[in-house]
C-alpha cells in the first residue's frame, strides 16, 4: 500500500442535512485507489468558519495530505478559502491565476464578471492554484503542518476533473510504493451476493495477494481485484480469466465503460440501429442511450407509448390484443415492438410494458410484472421479467435489461442471462 496518510473533510450545511447525497468521498476513494491509496478518515462539517478552521488545523497534524472538499463558491457560506487563511494565519487576496482563470471562464460563456464571483479569486496569499478547468472556483494548495492541504469544489462534476487532471498527478509523484494494479469489470444481471458465494464455492483457495472487491451502484455491479505487491500483480491474470469465465457474458466491459456506452459501440461497429417503444420505463431507456455521444449515430427514435389509445393511434397495437390481453402482455409488447420498428425502420427494436408500481397490480400481474420484446423484425423475442421493487429501482432494472438483451443479440450470446431465473 502507499504509505501516505490521506483524509478527507467535507464541508456544506446541506451535507449536514441530507439534503444532497455525499458522493464526492466515492470519487475521491476512487481516484485514489490505483495509486494503491485509502482515505484513512472522513470528516463532514456544516458551513460553520470556526469549527472548518479547527478541523483543517486538527486534521493537518495527522496527515500526510488532507483533501477539503466544497466551500469554494461565490456565496456567503462558502467558508474554506477564509477558514484556511486564519488556519496559515495569512490574509486573503487577489490571486492573479485565480482571477485569470475566473475571467476567462466567464469570457466563454458571455457572464459577466461580478462583485460575488470575484470572490472565488480571493485566496489565502501564497496558496498554489490547482486548475478547475470545467467551473469557476479554482482549487488551491499549501502545505501547513507538513502536510498538503488541497481545497477542492463540492459540484461532482468539477471535482471528477480536477482529480483526474490535477489531483492524481500531483499525488502519484508522492507515493512510494508503485506495486498497486487494479483491474475492474462491470457485470449486469448477478447481485454481489450471488457473485460472492460463486467465488467462495468455486475458488475457496482465493490467493491473499488479490484483494476481491465489489461495488453496487444498481443496476450494475463493479467486480474489482486489487494487487498490492510484485507477487499479486504476477497472479494477476490467472485470477482474471477465473472471473471472466465464472461470470462470463454478465460481464458488460472490463474497466470503467458503462453498458450505454457499450451497446452504442457495438451498433456503431455493426453499423445497425435501434428504436425503443417504452410504457412503464417512460423514455428511461432512451435517456441512457443519449447520454452517450455518438449515439444519433445508432439510436432512431423512441416511443413512450403510455396510454392504450397511442399504443393503437401510433404504434399500430391492435384494439383486440389489447382488450383481449392488456397493456402488459407478451401480444402487447409484440406487437410494439413491430411498430416501431414499421414506424423507424431500425434494425433493432425493443418494447417493455409492465407495472411500476406502487398500485395497478393484479394477482396475475403484480406490481414489478414487465414483459419485454426485443430483437430484429421477424425475429422478435419475449420474456416476462419480474422485478418487484420501489417505483424508480424497478425502471432502472428493466431499462438496463433492455439494453442488455439487445448487447447479447448483437454478440450472438445465447446463453440465458442469469436474471431470467430470477
Amino acid at each position: 500500500m502507499g504509505h501516505l496518510n490521506v483524509q478527507l473533510l467535507l464541508t456544506g450545511d446541506e451535507l449536514m442535512t441530507g439534503d444532497i447525497l455525499d458522493t464526492n468521498s466515492m470519487a475521491v476513494a476512487d481516484a485514489l485507489m490505483p495509486l494503491g491509496l485509502v482515505l484513512s478518515r472522513k470528516v463532514v462539517v456544516g458551513d460553520a468558519l470556526s469549527q472548518l478552521a479547527a478541523e483543517i488545523e486538527a486534521m493537518t497534524q495527522q496527515a500526510d495530505v488532507l483533501i477539503v472538499n466544497g466551500g469554494l463558491g461565490p456565496t456567503i457560506d462558502d467558508l474554506t478559502a477564509q477558514a484556511l487563511a486564519n488556519v496559515i494565519g495569512q490574509p486573503l487576496q487577489e490571486h492573479p491565476q485565480a482571477m485569470a482563470e475566473l475571467q476567462a471562464w466567464c469570457d466563454r460563456r458571455n457572464y459577466p464578471l461580478n462583485g460575488p464571483n470575484k470572490k472565488q479569486a480571493l485566496l489565502p496569499k501564497g496558496v498554489d492554484i490547482v486548475s478547475n478547468h470545467t467551473g469557476s472556483a479554482a482549487g488551491f494548495k499549501v502545505t501547513h503542518n507538513d502536510c498538503m492541504v488541497i481545497c477542492t469544489p463540492g459540484v461532482p462534476s468539477e471535482l471528477s476533473v480536477m482529480l483526474e487532471k490535477g489531483i492524481v498527478p500531483l499525488l502519484s509523484n508522492l507515493v512510494i510504493d508503485d506495486h498497486t494494479q487494479i483491474e475492474k469489470y462491470q457485470v449486469f444481471g448477478m447481485g454481489e451476493s450471488s457473485v460472492q458465494r460463486i467465488f467462495e464455492e468455486v475458488y475457496p483457495n482465493w490467493p491473499p495477494e488479490i484483494e476481491l472487491g465489489f461495488r453496487a451502484a444498481f443496476p450494475m455491479l463493479e467486480v474489482k481485484l486489487t494487487a498490492h505487491s510484485a507477487s499479486g500483480i504476477r497472479l494477476l491474470p490467472e485470477w482474471q480469466l477465473k472471473i471472466e469465465t465464472q461470470l462470463a457474458e454478465h460481464i458488460i466491459a472490463r474497466g470503467k465503460i458503462l453498458l450505454p456506452e457499450k451497446l452504442v459501440a457495438l451498433l456503431s461497429a455493426q453499423n445497425k440501429t435501434l428504436a425503443l417503444a417504452e410504457s412503464c420505463t417512460g423514455g428511461l431507456i432512451a435517456s441512457k442511450i443519449t447520454s452517450v455521444a455518438g449515439s444519433s449515430r445508432v439510436f432512431e427514435a423512441g416511443i413512450v407509448s403510455y396510454s392504450n389509445e397511442i399504443k393503437h393511434k401510433v404504434l399500430g397495437v391492435s384494439q383486440k390484443t389489447l382488450t383481449e390481453f392488456g397493456a402488459v402482455s407478451e401480444a402487447v409488447v409484440l406487437e410494439m415492438a413491430q411498430g416501431v420498428l414499421d414506424i423507424s425502420g431500425s434494425d433493432y427494436a425493443v418494447a417493455v410494458s409492465g407495472v411500476a408500481g406502487p398500485g395497478g397490480g393484479t394477482v396475475d400481474k403484480p406490481v414489478g410484472t414487465c414483459w419485454v420484446a426485443w430483437g430484429e423484425s421477424g425475429e422478435l423475442k419475449t420474456k416476462c421479467l419480474f422485478f418487484p421493487a420501489e417505483r424508480e429501482l424497478f425502471q432502472q432494472y428493466i431499462a438496463t435489461a433492455s439494453l442488455d438483451l439487445i448487447r447479447r443479440d448483437l454478440l450472438g450470446i445465447t446463453d440465458t442471462p442469469f436474471y431470467f431465473s430470477k
